[in-house]
C-alpha cells in the first residue's frame, strides 16, 4: 500500500493510494488532497492489521441496487411482505438514498430521513419504515459491503399507547345495515366483530370453508395485497392462525340469509362469500373506497378501521370472562400477550366495575358494619 502524487491535466495534483484486492490484484483510489489519501490509507491498514478489511470497492454499490439484492434474497418472505417492504423502499427511502453509494451513507444521514419522516408520519409508521432501512444496510454489513451499519444510534420517535374506542352494538348493527344497503356486505361486519376475523380472511372465504351441519367455519385462506398492489391468496401466516370458529346460532341465521341473496349453496364450494363488482373477488382498495369509508361516515365513525372489529371481538371475549386460552385460539394468536396487549382494551363499564369491588372489599363501610377480612392466602 502506498501514495502516489500526479498531475492532472488541468494542473492539479491528485494523490493515488494503491490497495490490494483479495486476489491480489492491484487498483487505486484518488484524493484530491494528501491528507485525505492518508487519512484513507492509516484506516485501510488499520483494518488490515485487525482482520476487518473490507475492499473499499464493495461500497460503492447504490442503495437501490443493494436492496433490490436484499429483496430478491429473501425467499421465505410472504408475498404481502415484500410487496409493503418494496413499497416502503420506493416511496419513503429511495427518493433520498436510492443513488447514493452505501458506503457513503452515515448515521446523521439515516438520522436526518428519520427526522422528516416524523415531521408528517405516526410514530409507528416511521418505526415500520426505518427497521426496512435498517435491515438492507445489515445486510450489506453481513455482505461484507460496510464494516459497520450507519443504522446505529438512531433516535426514533416515542410510540404512545392507541386508545380505540370499541363498538357498541348499536354501532355495529348501524354500520351493517350502511354496508348492506350499498353492497350486500353488512354479514362481514360480524365476522370481524363475533369471530374476530381479518379482512383478508373474509375476503378470502368460500363456501367450502363451512361446515353447516357442525355450525363452524374454518379459517385456511386469505386474500391480501401481492408485489405491485395484486391482490394474491395465501394461507394465514401462522399455524395458529389456521384455526375452526363455532358460530353462533344468530350468525347461522344471518349467514343464511346472505346465502340466499347471492343465490349460493353448499352445493357450490368454490363460490366466494363475499364479492365485489360484476360478482368478482374482492379488492381491498376498491372495497375500502366505495364501501367502507361512507359507511363509517354515516355512522359518525370516520377513524374507524375493519381492523376495530376484531379488537372489539378481543375486549368483549376478556369482558365475557372467555378463557385466555380459548380467546387466543378463537383470534389465531400464537402469543397470548397479544391476545392482551394489542387487542383487549379496558373500557368505562369495566373500570368503573373494578372500582367498587375495590371500595367494597377495602373502603370503611358507612353504616359502621366491620368489612370482612382479605383472604391473603
Amino acid at each position: 500500500m502506498s501514495i502516489t502524487a500526479k498531475k492532472r491535466r488541468d494542473g492539479r495534483t491528485v494523490y493515488d493510494v494503491r490497495l490490494r484486492d483479495g486476489s491480489k490484484r492491484q487498483y487505486s483510489r484518488t484524493f484530491l488532497t494528501r491528507k485525505e489519501a492518508t487519512t484513507f490509507e492509516s484506516q485501510q491498514r488499520a483494518d488490515i492489521s485487525r482482520g476487518t478489511w473490507i475492499d473499499p470497492r464493495r461500497s460503492e454499490v447504490s442503495f437501490e441496487a443493494l436492496a433490490a439484492l436484499w429483496l430478491a434474497r429473501n425467499p421465505a418472505k410472504r408475498q404481502s411482505g415484500l410487496a409493503r417492504e418494496e413499497a416502503i423502499l420506493r416511496n419513503h427511502i429511495y427518493p433520498t438514498l436510492g443513488t447514493r453509494a452505501v458506503g457513503s451513507i452515515t448515521p446523521a444521514d439515516v438520522q436526518g430521513l428519520v427526522r422528516v419522516w416524523g415531521q408528517r408520519l405516526a410514530p409507528r409508521t416511521v418505526r415500520r419504515q426505518y427497521g426496512v432501512l435498517t435491515a438492507v444496510l445489515n445486510f450489506a454489513v453481513a455482505s461484507d459491503i460496510v464494516l459497520r451499519s450507519p443504522a446505529r444510534g438512531v433516535k426514533l420517535p416515542a410510540v404512545g399507547v392507541r386508545h380505540r374506542r370499541v363498538l357498541e352494538p348499536a354501532e355495529l348493527e348501524a354500520l351493517a345495515a350502511e354496508l348492506e344497503e350499498s353492497c350486500s356486505s353488512g354479514l362481514m361486519v360480524y365476522m370481524g366483530a363475533v369471530l374476530g376475523m381479518r379482512w383478508g380472511e373474509c375476503a378470502g372465504l368460500r363456501v367450502e370453508h363451512f361446515d353447516f351441519r357442525d355450525r363452524s367455519l374454518t379459517i385456511s385462506n386469505q386474500r391480501t395485497r401481492g408485489w405491485g398492489g395484486r391482490m394474491i391468496e395465501q394461507p394465514p401466516k401462522s399455524e395458529a392462525g389456521r384455526r375452526t370458529l363455532s358460530l353462533p346460532d344468530a350468525l347461522m341465521d344471518l349467514l343464511a340469509v346472505h346465502m340466499a341473496r347471492r343465490g349460493i349453496t353448499a352445493a357450490d364450494p368454490d363460490a366466494y362469500l363475499f364479492v365485489g363488482q360484476e360478482g368478482l373477488p374482492l379488492e381491498y382498495s376498491g372495497f375500502r373506497q366505495r364501501r367502507w369509508l361512507p359507511a363509517r361516515a354515516a355512522i359518525g365513525r370516520p377513524d374507524l378501521e375493519f381492523h376495530d372489529l376484531r379488537r372489539t371481538n378481543a375486549t368483549s371475549m376478556v369482558q365475557a370472562g372467555v378463557d385466555m386460552k380459548t380467546a387466543q385460539s378463537r383470534l389465531g394468536h400464537s402469543d397470548p400477550r397479544l391476545t392482551l396487549g394489542i387487542y383487549a382494551q379496558a373500557t368505562t363499564a369495566a373500570d368503573r366495575k373494578a372500582a367498587t369491588v375495590l371500595a367494597e372489599r377495602l373502603m370503611p363501610d358507612p353504616d359502621g358494619r366491620s368489612r370482612p377480612a382479605a383472604d391473603v392466602r
